[in-house]
């Protein structure tokens, strides 16, 4: 998903992200608002032409580290959880201002990702004016940037997915994905990515223009007044429920560019790193389902199923109980559930590969009758649907004793292994085929074709170029004594 990710700011230095973001709305004047679409006129081949023409800034060193360093973000990054645990060490927390800490959490928390990420960055249901007010207020106070600067870096990553065009890409490792990547100068400016849309929004435009009086109100003001009012508790309001829960805020979002992308499973596309966890879903006010955000960016929803963790999905519903929010977009059932049919085929297609199966009837020796006669008296060969198995090695272990075998030797033991004597099971089948070592000249009799495929095999997964050939036998007909062999 990608989501919570700190927004940098385009052509400036980059922003504290998730949490620095205020760096960027320090740093950067507001962009002319332009409504025309910044990705209109790139190249087709635009990752790969601006990959060979621009180079990233030269890799970090020991000698170079602080000339790299991001003094707008690293001091934010830093001090922050210094103040907040030397304040704890000398601020009691009284158990009503640990209440309204939580409660301010995913206040603020919420204004990221019901409000930055899945309203604004992703446009997967409508709010309200009132709603998008409360969300633009609150999102100032997890201090990740502004609307616009946000997503921007947020519809970069979901459009530049693991490349050096993705702001903050998981293949350079789990702690540069957390936090690295807004420690240092962005190495390349992230990819092109549309926010057009968002310049035309006037709350978007208010809360960009008023950004850096936004988060000193919302991060620290308010959290620091509220509890001063209530129950006489202003340093520790500052401490626990502004400068720590700035922190939690900073991390909760930090893990879903990090831990979103590193821990779980990927039930709907393997081809990058997002991944599902319930673990991230809980850290993260329920963006922890990073595989399925990322397949279907525009379901408001980041959890399907109703017992998976998902806060921010339960906000946007209650939101339109109360008529504060409209088309609520989900992606259609019929192709989520192709997606994850199509992972479970993969997984069934590695364990098939593991597996042992007969051989191709293509590569089978095509043999006579009269010479599947005269073989069958130096070996034990038995005729079922066409085939010619070897029971050599089996004629001691059948369940139904050996003389029910030995009897059918040279002869076509069809009808009693299809129910005439014992109606065998799937797994009989599956190793009957295992034993095949020829195919009788003129095929299998009329009615008995639906029998020569076992049971395990008529479910097999085929690649797409199996399925472009003719399924049958070319080999030459033969009754060559060591075609059996």
């Amino acid at each position: 998903m990608s989501t919570l990710k700190q927004r940098r700011s385009p052509p400036p230095s980059p922003p504290l992200s998730a949490s620095s973001s205020t760096a960027t709305a320090v740093s950067v004047e507001p962009a002319k608002d332009d409504p025309t679409p910044i990705d209109l006129h790139i190249p087709d081949n635009y990752v790969e032409h601006t990959l060979q023409t621009t180079k990233p800034l030269p890799p970090i060193t020991w000698a170079n580290f602080y000339k790299e360093i991001n003094w707008i973000s690293f001091p934010i990054l830093t001090l922050t959880p210094i103040i907040g645990l030397i304040g704890a060490y000398f601020v009691k927390l009284r158990w009503e201002t640990f209440l309204f800490a939580a409660f301010y959490y995913y206040a603020t928390g919420l204004g990221i990702t019901a409000g930055y990420h899945r309203l604004w960055a992703h446009r997967s249901y409508n709010a309200s004016r009132p709603l998008q007010y409360f969300l633009a207020l609150v999102g100032a106070g997890a201090v990740q940037g502004s609307i616009k600067w946000w997503s921007r870096g947020h519809r970069a990553h979901h459009r530049y997915t693991d490349t050096d065009l993705d702001p903050y890409n998981a293949h350079k490792g789990l702690w540069w994905s957390h936090i690295g990547w807004m420690l240092v100068k962005p190495r390349r400016k992230p990819g092109v990515a549309d926010v057009s849309d968002l310049s035309k929004n006037d709350i978007v435009k208010w809360q960009h223009r008023h950004y850096l009086s936004l988060i000193l109100l919302m991060a620290f003001v308010v959290p620091t007044v509220i509890p001063w009012l209530l129950w006489g508790d202003a340093a520790g309001g500052y401490v626990y429920a502004g400068v720590l829960r700035l922190c939690f805020v900073h991390h909760s979002t930090f893990c879903v560019n990090s831990l979103a992308h590193w821990l779980g499973e990927a039930p709907f596309d393997d081809k990058h790193t997002p991944r599902d966890h319930v673990i991230t879903a809980l850290v993260t006010i329920g963006e922890g389902y990073h595989n399925f955000h990322h397949q279907f960016p525009m379901d408001y929803r980041n959890a399907i199923k109703w017992y998976q963790y998902d806060p921010t999905k339960w906000f946007i519903a209650v939101c339109q109980k109360l008529g504060l929010a409209t088309h609520l977009r989900i992606f259609p059932e019929n192709e989520v559930k192709k997606g994850q049919l199509t992972m479970q085929l993969k997984k069934l297609r590695e364990t098939q590969e593991k597996l042992t199966w007969p051989s191709d009837n293509s590569d089978l020796a095509i043999i006579s009758w009269e010479s599947f006669q005269e073989q069958s008296q130096k070996r034990p060969l038995i005729l079922i649907s066409g085939f010619i198995h070897d029971a050599s090695n089996f004629i001691e272990e059948h369940p139904g004793g050996p003389h029910l075998l030995i009897k059918m030797i040279g002869k076509d033991a069809t009808t009693a292994f299809f129910g005439g004597v014992y109606d065998h099971s799937n797994a009989a089948h599956n190793l009957l085929a295992m034993k095949r070592v020829g195919v009788l000249h003129g095929g299998a009799p009329h009615g008995t074709e639906d029998k020569a495929i076992p049971p395990s095999q008529r479910l097999k997964i085929a690649r797409y170029n199996e399925l472009s050939s003719a399924y049958g036998s070319s080999t030459a007909y033969s009754d060559g004594e060591g075609m059996l062999g």
